[in-house]
């Protein structure tokens, strides 16, 4: 058996001792013509320490040959590793050559003097308070984990806006509990959980992890940077947009119904001014009225006062009365004839003012609308989204008007009955001054048929009738006069509550006309939001769309035909210090004839 195994062993030696000055000749016969590179990944390795700072990077260069020769690849490292076969790597300045067969080719570089294109901050807080990373180790309490990226201003910014970060940590279940992570995806990993971050292109973040933890370890900060290449599908947004344009068209609506508002409440104050005014007259009417009726009475008492004298004069003396006595009774007959008629033209006029007055303080009342609005509908007006300043002035100025409606309705008896008074009154003195002047007549009737006896004892009789009618027209003319000047006294209460009215009604459409403006902004404003929010979706698209991006090399510019480049950066674990071993392992150095022996045993 072992003669056997040596017999074969012998044989394979053989076969690679003889295939060996061929393989020479093939590998020096490469050497003499140039080979050619049809593509090339960079992926860069760096080793940070736990607060992120740079401690190590090295590039692994794959290389695609689609032709065997020399090639010459560029970069400046600090120290190159065959990782494909045993052929030397030739370093000059800037410039990597070495001889490949076809097919993938990879070596690796160290780059420990290049920049990352990312600043990677990492901090630890322990129950609030800052903590170095390696005094965290063991301890318990509530820590937080920040880790913030940023541009690196020294370093081609391509990199910076093209591709994404994903930050991962893996936190184990034994040791972390409450984990919380705002802008973080938390997964389940067996007995760990596995907290990633992503990081858009062009975006600067502070990352933040949270959780209560016991006997504090952590395995390093898993941070990976690929471009954002893959060509990004826009979404979908006809169902929004489509629910965009039904709340378009309900602002419309709005807008419409507060622009028929802001047209009524104008219709409301011009209508509440026209009141306003009305209510001005009548109340100045009255108020004549009430402080001419004094006058009226005093007036009214002389006349009572002097047909009353008269006619008991009349009454006692009728039988001495002389030519010349009845003559200046007629005289003064026709003088308070006279007077009772300046009296009724005074009423007339008073009439017709009042009239006015009155037409014009009914209509303006009139004009207040009929209808209610339910404490339902003002919550729903309230609930509206309507300014709500606008709404009280609203609620306020119906409330008010409603209140000078059914107050004016509550009196306009009382209105009403005054037109008929003056008319009354005026009736009755143009009548007693028809039978003064009557009287007048007859008693120069009589002195023309000189029958003074006759015609005297007609007057007493007459005079005797109208005294006792004028004094029953007097008492009613007192209760009349002390009537109008309470109405008076009262409607000036009524009219201060119609001129805070027509004060809120300029007010409200003042607020009406702004609220109308407010709303047909809004209208503008988002009649064309569904076309805005396509064109920032599709801005917003472009932006992180980077499906045309070409590769450039991280290790050199001169680097042609790149595929691609990727980053992978890990921190420093946190661990706790273990005992040190009583013996160390040290691994044998082998060499190439001592590896190759092992093949065969």
């Amino acid at each position: 058996m072992m003669m056997k195994r040596l017999k074969k062993s012998l044989l394979v030696l053989a076969a690679i001792l003889f295939a060996l000055p061929s393989f020479l000749v093939t590998a020096a016969s490469n050497e003499s013509k140039p080979g050619e590179i049809s593509s090339k990944d960079e992926v860069v390795y760096a080793k940070l320490s736990a607060n992120g700072e740079r401690q190590e990077i090295y590039v692994v260069n794959i290389l695609d040959i689609n032709k065997a020769g020399k090639i010459v690849d560029y970069g400046h490292y600090s120290n190159l590793k065959n990782l494909s076969d045993l052929a030397p790597l030739e370093q000059i300045d800037n410039t990597v050559e070495f001889t490949a067969t076809e097919g993938k080719f990879y070596y690796q570089g160290n780059m420990n003097e290049k920049a990352l294109p990312w600043n990677i901050s990492v901090s630890y807080l322990l129950d609030g308070k800052q903590i170095a990373p390696e005094e965290l180790a063991g301890k318990e309490g509530h820590v937080e984990i920040r880790i913030a990226t940023s541009a690196n201003k020294e370093v081609d910014q391509v990199f910076f806006e093209n591709y994404l970060l994903q930050i991962s940590l893996t936190l184990n279940l034994e040791l972390f509990s409450d984990i919380q992570a705002p802008n973080g995806m938390l997964a389940n990993a067996g007995k760990s959980k596995q907290v990633t971050f992503t990081v858009m292109p062009e975006k600067e973040e502070e990352l933040v992890v949270e959780a209560d933890v016991v006997d504090f370890e952590l395995d390093g900060i898993d941070i990976t940077a690929i471009p954002s290449s893959l060509p990004i599908d826009a979404p979908n947004i006809d169902d929004m947009t489509g629910e965009i344009h039904t709340l378009t068209d309900a602002i419309k609506e709005v807008d419409d119904g507060v622009g028929a508002l802001a047209n009524g409440v104008s219709e409301l104050n011009n209508g509440v001014k026209g009141l306003s005014n009305g209510s001005k007259q009548y109340k100045d009417g009255m108020y004549a009225i009430a402080h001419s009726s004094s006058e009226l009475v005093n007036a009214s008492g002389q006349i009572e006062g002097a047909l009353d004298k008269l006619s008991t004069n009349l009454s006692a003396n009728s039988e001495n009365m002389n030519l010349g006595d009845v003559k200046k009774l007629e005289e003064g007959l026709v003088q308070i004839s006279g007077g009772l008629k300046e009296t009724t033209k005074g009423l007339t006029t008073l009439k017709e003012n009042y009239a006015t007055a009155y037409s014009a303080l009914n209509t303006a009342m009139a004009a207040i609308p009929e209808y209610e609005i339910s404490e339902e509908q003002i919550q729903q007006l309230y609930g509206s989204g309507a300014d709500q300043q606008v709404l009280d002035q609203l609620i306020e100025t119906y409330s008010t008007a409603r209140t000078a409606k059914g107050t004016y309705l509550s009196v306009q008896e009382a209105f009403v009955a005054v037109d008929g008074t003056l008319v009354q009154v005026s009736g009755a003195l143009l009548e007693m001054a028809s039978q003064l002047e009557q009287i007048a007549n007859g008693l120069s009737t009589s002195l023309e048929e000189m029958n003074i006896a006759e015609s005297i004892t007609q007057l007493r009789d007459g005079v005797s009738q109208l005294s006792s009618n004028y004094r029953a027209f007097h008492s009613g003319l007192v209760k009349y006069t002390g009537g109008v000047s309470q109405l008076s006294s009262s409607y000036s209460e009524l009219h201060n509550g119609v001129v805070a009215l027509s004060d809120g009604t300029g007010k409200l459409e003042s607020g009406a006309s702004q609220l109308h403006d407010g709303t047909t902004e809004l209208y503008e404003a988002t009649s064309d939001l569904p076309e805005q929010i396509k064109e920032e979706v599709d801005q917003m698209m472009s932006e992180y769309d980077k499906s045309d991006f070409e590769p450039v090399s991280f290790v050199s510019s001169k680097n042609e035909d790149i595929n691609s480049v990727q980053f992978v950066l890990k921190t420093e674990s946190i661990k706790q210090e273990e005992a040190e071993e009583s013996e160390k392992t040290v691994e044998e150095v082998k060499g190439f004839w001592a590896r190759l022996v092992e093949l065969f045993k």
